[in-house]
């Protein structure tokens, strides 16, 4: 377990560093109570993608075991946690400890760690090349902004997700008086942003979207074994890890390349 105090606040991450010419650093993000980052670490099979392609990965630890989202929904958002700048903190701390570019970061992440790779992918466009949300689509609140480089996007949704349906909606989580929060875009609206966003076709600097349907996946990750009492259904069409992966490494364009005053 690793440590960067960020705003006056220690936050806590592993790492599986590279061994040698990195081609990016993968950020991993858990879900809301999911157990952090070391259940992520895990439950997937970056660990075993790291070493094949040639990557970093860092499997940071949200406060309260979930992130500031930008849905105001969770506890770190209602806190007013920065997440957004622990994230890029860390990104930075990768490229001076173990040479990964500071520009051309991977994140992913499922549920409440997928919205948060969205806005990730929004709010620190220089630093993110790419972006995978398993299970979470674009939080409306967010969905006007414009970050300042185009960025590649995969979004993955199981069709009978339960929990963040795939045609969006309102959180299950309602406010203090029992109003309606946490709007989220569909699979297609929130697809059609980020190629509104790369400007496609064909996209600035050769960025893509690309989005997956799994007709027989819930609200969970592809490929892996569903937890302990976990009802959502689990599609074994693929491994989440090694898509990801295979998508993100020929799109770790530099921040140069991507920028859309160009």
């Amino acid at each position: 377990m690793a440590e960067i105090i960020v705003g006056g606040v220690s936050r806590t991450f592993g790492i599986v560093a590279p061994q040698a010419d990195p081609v990016a650093l993968v950020l991993v993000l858990h879900g809301n109570g999911a157990g952090g980052g070391r259940a992520m670490r895990e439950w997937t099979t970056f660990d075993r993608q790291a070493e094949a392609f040639g990557l970093a990965v860092a499997y940071p630890d949200g406060i309260g075991d979930c992130w500031a989202d930008g849905r105001g929904v969770t506890t770190a958002d209602e806190a007013g946690v920065d997440d957004v700048a622990f994230l890029r903190a860390l990104i930075e701390w990768s490229a001076a400890e173990h040479g990964t570019p500071a520009d051309r970061a991977v994140v992913a992440g499922i549920s409440n760690g997928a919205f948060m790779a969205h806005r990730l992918g929004l709010e620190a466009s220089d630093r993110v090349a790419v972006l995978a949300a398993v299970a979470g689509t674009l939080p409306a609140a967010l969905a006007s902004r414009e970050p300042s480089h185009a960025v590649s996007a995969l979004l993955i949704h199981g069709a009978l997700d339960g929990l963040a349906p795939i045609g969006g909606g309102w959180s299950r989580r309602r406010g203090p008086n029992g109003e309606l929060r946490g709007r989220t875009l569909s699979l297609d609206e929130t697809a059609a942003r980020w190629r509104e966003i790369d400007r496609f076709p064909p996209g600035i600097g050769g960025t893509a979207v690309a989005a997956r349907t799994l007709p027989d996946g819930g609200h969970s990750w592809p490929g892996m074994p569903a937890g302990p009492g976990w009802r959502e259904p689990v599609s074994q069409e693929f491994d989440a890890a090694e898509e990801i992966c295979r998508f993100a490494v020929p799109l770790a364009i530099p921040a140069a390349e991507r920028r859309r005053d160009r």
